[in-house]
Parts: C-alpha cells; sequence; structure tokens
C-alpha cells in the first residue's frame, strides 16, 4: 500500500531567523560537543534545559555542507520525547559570520500521544502482510512520530527476503499506525533498475588494479578501494574477487568473465571521480571510501540494485547481456550519493526525485567518462536492449516514451510508484540543460500552453541540481519543493534573478510544476 507522503516546508529569513534563536522550535542535542555552525545551529534551534522540557524536541547535527565564500548548511536529526522523527530532519543556514540566514525543514512536531496502543508484536506480525515475496526475517519494530504523516505515531518495521522473483533482495520499511494497527506506508531499501545488457559497453579502457605477488587483482587504490568480484550466477554464495596473471581483462564478450567486470571497474573508478572533481565528494559517504561492484549476480537476473553498502548485477536473459553498464551502474551507485546527501524517502515524490536523481547522475557520468563505446546521452540502459529492439528502456527527454513514466507532473504523480514519477525530474533536468522541442538529444516536448525553454547546459544545471539535493532538501521533498530548491541553488551558485535562476523556473513551468513566479516571470 503506498499513500502520499509530504512535509510542510518553511523557510525563515531575517525576523524569522531571529524568532528561532529564542528558541522556539525545540532544544539543543549535546551542545558542548558540537563546535562551529553545528553548534550555532544547536543553539537556534533550542534555547537550552527548559526549552527541552517545554517541547521534548531534541536534535543532533549530521553533518555540515560549507559554500566557498564561508556559509554553511547544518543538517540535523530530530526526537521528541525521545522518540526518532520520521521526516523531521531541519537544515539551518549560516553566512560566513555564522549568523542564521535561514532554515528548511519540517515545522514543530507535536505528537497527540507517545503511548502506543498497539503492541510491537502485533506491528511486526502485521508488517508482514505488507511484503511481497519471501520473507526471511522481521526486525524489531521501532516506535517513532512520522512527521510526514501528520506527526502520527508510527511503528516502523524492517521486513528482510526476496522479492517474488526468489532473487531480488529486499528490506521493507512498513509503517503502521501505533493506534489502529494499519500499515500506511512501505519504502524499500534496496533500489533496483530492470534491464539486461550487452558483452562489453565501454569499449578498450585502462583501468586501476592492485599486483598481488605474479598477479593483479581487481582493487582499485585510486578509487577508494573500489573492488569488483564474481558472484559466478549464485545470489548467496562468496563473491570471488577477480584476479588475473597480465592485467589484461576480458576479450570484449561474454565468453570471458571478466568483462563485464571490466565494465564494472572502470564505470564505478568514472562515477567516483565525476563527484569528486564535478561536485567535490569523496566517495558516496563523503569519508573518500570505495565500494563493491558484484557482478554475474544469479541466473538469468534481468536486475541491477544498490542495498546501502554494494552494487550487484545480473547477466540478463540468457546469461549473456550482463547490466554493467556506465549509465545502469552510475545510476545504482548514484543511489549511494543521493543517501549521502539526503536520504529520501523511497516513496510517493521523494522516491520519484531519488530516482530521478539517478538517472540524472547516470547521464552525466556517461557524459564526464566519454568511453569510446559508450558516448554520453540522454537514454538509460541503450545498451541493454530489453525489447530485443535496440531501444533504451528509458530517456530523460520525454520519459513518457517507455510507455509508463510521467513527463508532465499530473494530481496522479503523487501516488505513483518512484520509477514512474521519477520521470517527471529528469523531464526537468534535461529542459534545465538542453532546453525544449527539437535538441541534439532528442525531442522534448512542453506540458500545456507554456514557453519555450533554452538550456543552460549540462555543467550548470547538474551543479544546480546537486546544490538543491546537497544543501536544502529533506527526506520527504515533493517536487514542488524540488522547484523551490534548484530555485534557491541556481540564486546562490549564479545570482538571484540570474539567467540561470530564470531558467529553472521556466523549466518546472514546461513539466507543469508549479510555484511562485520569481523575477517577473
Amino acid at each position: 500500500m503506498r499513500r502520499t507522503l509530504t512535509v510542510t516546508v518553511v523557510t525563515l529569513v531575517a525576523t524569522a531567523a531571529t524568532a528561532l534563536a529564542t528558541g522556539s522550535a525545540g532544544a539543543v542535542s549535546d551542545p558542548v560537543r558540537a563546535t562551529g555552525p553545528a553548534a550555532t545551529a544547536l543553539a537556534a534551534l533550542g534555547a537550552g534545559p527548559d526549552g527541552a522540557a517545554a517541547s521534548g524536541e531534541r536534535y543532533t547535527a549530521l553533518r555540515t555542507a560549507t559554500d566557498a565564500d564561508g556559509s554553511s548548511h547544518v543538517r540535523l536529526s530530530r526526537t521528541v520525547h525521545g522518540l526518532p522523527v520520521h521526516g523531521g530532519e531541519v537544515i539551518v543556514h549560516l553566512d560566513r559570520t555564522g549568523r542564521v540566514t535561514g532554515t528548511d525543514g519540517a515545522v514543530r512536531v507535536a505528537p497527540g500521544s507517545t503511548t502506543p496502543r498497539v503492541a510491537a508484536d502485533a506491528a511486526a506480525r502485521a508488517s508482514t502482510g505488507a511484503f511481497s515475496g519471501t520473507v526471511s526475517g522481521v526486525g524489531a519494530p521501532r516506535l517513532v512520530v512520522d512527521a510526514s504523516a501528520g506527526n502520527r505515531l508510527a511503528w516502523e518495521t524492517v521486513v528482510r527476503g526476496f522479492a517474488p522473483d526468489g532473487q531480488t533482495p529486499s528490506r521493507l520499511h512498513v509503517l503502521s499506525d501505533a493506534g489502529t494497527g494499519a500499515v500506511y506506508a512501505t519504502f524499500d531499501e534496496v533500489r533496483t533498475v530492470l534491464g539486461t545488457g550487452r558483452a562489453i559497453y565501454a569499449g578498450p579502457v585502462r583501468i586501476d588494479t592492485t599486483p598481488s605477488g605474479t598477479a593483479y587483482q581487481m582493487i582499485d587504490p585510486s578509487h577508494g578501494g573500489n573492488r569488483t568480484c564474481d558472484m559466478r550466477n549464485t545470489t548467496t554464495g562468496p563473491c570471488v574477487l577477480f584476479v588475473d596473471a597480465d592485467n589484461l581483462w576480458g576479450n570484449y564478450t561474454t565468453a570471458d568473465r571478466a568483462s563485464a567486470a571490466a565494465d564494472a571497474h572502470f564505470a564505478s573508478a568514472k562515477t567516483y571521480d565525476y563527484f569528486k572533481f564535478v561536485h567535490g565528494r569523496s566517495g558516496r559517504t563523503g569519508t573518500g571510501a570505495g565500494i563493491t561492484s558484484r557482478v554475474h549476480y544469479g541466473s538469468n537476473y534481468v536486475n541491477a540494485f544498490y542495498d546501502g553498502t554494494q552494487l550487484t548485477f545480473g547477466d540478463g536473459l540468457g546469461n549473456v547481456h550482463p547490466l554493467t553498464s556506465i549509465d545502469i551502474l552510475a545510476h545504482e551507485l548514484g543511489h549511494g550519493y543521493t543517501d549521502g546527501l539526503v536520504n529520501l524517502v523511497y516513496s510517493s515524490e521523494s522516491g520519484g526525485i531519488d530516482e530521478a536523481s539517478s538517472d540524472i547522475w547516470g547521464a552525466m557520468v556517461e557524459f564526464y567518462a566519454a568511453a569510446p563505446g559508450d558516448p554520453g546521452d540522454y537514454l538509460i540502459g541503450e545498451e541493454a536492449d530489453i525489447f530485443g529492439t535496440g531501444e533504451p528502456f528509458g530517456n530523460l527527454f520525454d520519459p513518457s516514451l517507455d510507455g509508463s513514466s510521467h513527463s508532465c507532473w499530473s494530481v496522479a504523480t503523487p501516488p505513483a510508484p518512484p520509477h514512474v514519477s521519477a520521470g517527471v525530474g529528469k523531464h526537468f533536468f534535461f529542459n534545465l540543460a538542453e532546453g525544449t522541442g527539437a535538441t541534439a538529444y532528442g525531442y522534448s516536448p512542453l506540458c500545456g500552453d507554456v514557453a519555450d525553454v533554452v538550456g543552460i547546459g549540462r555543467a550548470k544545471a547538474e551543479k544546480i541540481w546537486y546544490r538543491a539535493l546537497n544543501v536544502y532538501a529533506v527526506s520527504t521533498a515533493t517536487y514542488a519543493n524540488m522547484r523551490t530548491y534548484t530555485l534557491a541553488a541556481a540564486a546562490d551558485l549564479y545570482g538571484t534573478c540570474s539567467v540561470e535562476q530564470k531558467t529553472v523556473q521556466a523549466a518546472w513551468t514546461a513539466v507543469n510544476v508549479a510555484g511562485p513566479t520569481l523575477c517577473g516571470g
């Protein structure tokens, strides 16, 4: 069951920031240990022990993003009366002097009760009914306050198992009302994309490996220790690290299992470089750490997924179409980077924004990699040919061409599955980068009787999208929110009422995401 998850977003500036400093929003958490911008943000959100007792809210600084001009953006989590607040994070913005200039996030959380009427074991039993597939385990339910559902007291239960295909793992978060026991929302930690692939996509490429005795291992010391290993067409067996005697990997065909591994190893390195050198983020966690890519997973497995710790790729139908192309891998690893910036809830519009972000990253990494066998474009998995016609299974210029994705926002978008609602975000990004109508990469239609858009180029568009996620977006963001966030990001990067900010506004209007009109239209 899916329901629309929304969050009230407030932007407080000038006098509102002054009001925050009085402690009306709640109380701080660990103010003694916090320093710098984090300490200022915590102080702005509460007035010490008295505020804590009055509101029951406490905040913990998660991370701080710092701009080149010295301004900073502190992201904080929240509890109320000791309970975690789902969708309750707050972002506090400070200028270079440490003055609070605004906030983004949920408004004050005030649950009607923190005492559940439904027992935890009953919530655990109910959670399995929301799971499709084979259940392998049920975690202990966690009592939370769901700010995205009207400050509802809820049980959050994680059900582990496999999807109906018997091979795709699932960690389904089930939210049930702690008063009635009714399940009202779910989201899965494991993100997947359907597809298949050809033997070698990138063509002849150089990859970083590690010497080991007289041989070489697929461990990349230049990119956080990225590893690529072979699942040997099982789903549970050990993943065996690729080793080669002459450091020449694959033979351009699926006859050599290292061919698909070379694609994955190359793509993971290029994704790492893209985020490091274009956006200044070192690894998906920001710590420089790499990731493991598991190839040859399952049998006839037409899928790929990121499970929060590693990447996994099937070989497709007939085990001869590995899903290891640059855009597919960058899509999956892109989930990890987006999670590191803002852990978007994987349902409703926020789930669509998550999927849109991954397709955006997939396209941008493909351009960045400039592989001889796989030049950049705005197609998704075009090498995969899952329909047997040579057609891609998606695109950014008109997502609706796949037969299900939304190219334009409508009232049907919020309840749609993430892969369907993602089309709105992808279409916006294409319009922002390349413009509407006929382009070098495909025809982008307008949504209604609105003005054409002239794109500002990929380099600026990708910076705006990344900054919107990094310093403004909250976990339950909607497309209306993303319009606000990207407008703010464009103003930060290129100036208020700049061509870039005006184009952001026009690109959202072109996909039917409405909002306040700035700078005279």
